[in-house]
């Protein structure tokens, strides 16, 4: 069945004035103005901005139970995790459920189309937190790369997180290999991909990270972790490691294609050309940035290396939203304060889109062109803050567009007249507030 999504009022694509048409999920024709192709269904898109889905990379789902906690706000990392680890000891697989439900639907009703999620936290009973997740997004019709996180390294061992979220070396790995076995998907048009990612140098012990690095490799699947996001970090690495942050990585055997990073902030010009040369991609997270007050990644430096540079909205306890269209806007006024009017809205659209796609190690998604996925946000601007502007494509950046009037992933409508397809919004609410509640509890 070939759909013209016909005429729209921009795309960000090339040779497309007249829009594209979608044969079987994928792009198969761009039209130019005025051109009539061969159709069996048009959908008319002259009230709309067309974009890519836009491709998250970094994200804690958990966390939605813990915005704007008390205990936690106004701090920076280190006692922000400190503050709330005890609280997410609570999360159990009902609640998980919920709160990967709900994070994912803000997420698609920003016009996201693929996504990734850290999950690190491994409270007793929680074993299955990562079929969970797939098969929530199964049940949204979101694209996910699920990161299978892990900590191992607690207080008692001089690492940060407490006891009772941690887990052993020897069964975080009997898992990694058994949702690799069960889930990992390979190839174009893939809806749910498995990477490898302990959470963080002062939370997984050095084993760890070796044997998480020899297992990605033999299933060639993706390696992901936090690093160089604060100050604080680098004291940690040289105390523990006897080195800064990249070249403990570097020591465990994680610079390689297969890799990117979350934050990337505190990162030297060696470091920088280290990881063009090795091809690791970098999630900025702008907005989680700004809130703990970590710094500002160097984008400009990174790209011009060679680095992928895709986005994140990190997690929704240090957004405290899961708005990429939202983060693309606050990406693109954080890099004006550091470069200028040299990053235009394009760019961020960019990072958000072709660059976070890098970051995943996908080719078939994160633009509109002949044969990549049919993954598209679709924008209207008949909002007063739209009123009078000029270019719709800058608008939605510059205007403050936060959400879709439609996406498609795979073709398949997820999202309609600004309504999930599969989610009862009003059910998912009432049940993450019930959930909620226990998170707000004193300690």
């Amino acid at each position: 069945m070939r759909l013209w999504i016909k005429r729209p009022m921009a795309i960000l694509a090339e040779n497309a004035a007249g829009g594209i048409v979608v044969d079987n999920g994928v792009i198969v024709e761009t039209v130019a103005a005025n051109v009539a192709p061969i159709y069996d269904q048009s959908f008319d898109a002259s009230q709309h901005v067309v974009i890519p889905g836009l491709v998250n990379t970094h994200h804690h789902f958990y966390q939605t139970f813990t915005r704007a906690h008390p205990n936690a706000i106004n701090k920076e990392l280190f006692d922000w995790l400190k503050a709330l680890y005890p609280l997410w000891a609570r999360l159990t697989p009902e609640a998980h459920r919920i709160a990967t439900r709900l994070a994912l639907t803000e997420l698609l009703m920003s016009g996201v189309t693929t996504t990734s999620d850290h999950h690190y936290v491994f409270p007793a009973g929680l074993d299955d937190a990562m079929d969970i997740q797939v098969e929530e997004a199964r049940r949204v019709g979101m694209r996910m790369t699920v990161s299978r996180g892990s900590m191992n390294l607690s207080e008692k061992d001089g690492g940060l997180p407490p006891d009772s979220v941690v887990q052993d070396h020897a069964m975080i790995l009997a898992d990694c290999e058994r949702v690799i076995g069960k889930y990992h998907q390979r190839g174009a048009g893939a809806t749910i991909q498995i990477a490898l990612a302990p959470c963080s140098p002062f939370s997984v012990t050095r084993e760890l990270m070796r044997d998480t690095a020899s297992l990605a490799a033999k299933h060639d699947c993706r390696l992901h972790t936090h690093l160089a996001e604060t100050r604080d970090e680098d004291d940690f690495c040289k105390a523990k490691f006897g080195m800064r942050p990249l070249d403990y990585l570097e020591d465990c055997g994680w610079l390689n294609n297969r890799t990117w990073l979350a934050h990337g902030i505190h990162f030297n010009d060696a470091d920088i050309a280290k990881l063009g040369k090795h091809g690791v991609g970098v999630c900025h997270c702008p907005t989680s940035n700004m809130t703990l007050a970590s710094g500002q990644c160097r984008t400009c430096e990174l790209e011009t290396a060679g680095v992928a540079v895709g986005l994140g909205v990190d997690g929704s306890a240090s957004n405290d939203s899961s708005n990429l269209m939202e983060g693309v806007r606050h990406a693109l006024m954080l890099n004006r304060l550091t470069y200028g009017q040299k990053v235009t809205h394009l760019d961020a659209l960019r990072w958000a889109t072709e660059g976070s796609a890098k970051c995943l190690g996908r080719e078939d998604i994160g633009k509109i062109a002949l044969g990549k996925q049919a993954d598209l946000a679709f924008f209207k601007l008949d909002e007063l803050r739209f009123s009078g502007a000029g270019d719709p494509l800058a608008a939605l950046v510059l205007c403050g567009a936060h959400r879709a009037d439609r996406v498609m992933v795979a073709g398949e409508w997820r999202l309609v007249d600004g309504q999930p397809v599969s989610i009862d919004l009003a059910d998912l609410l009432g049940k993450h507030k019930n959930q909620a509640k226990r998170f707000l509890e004193v300690i």
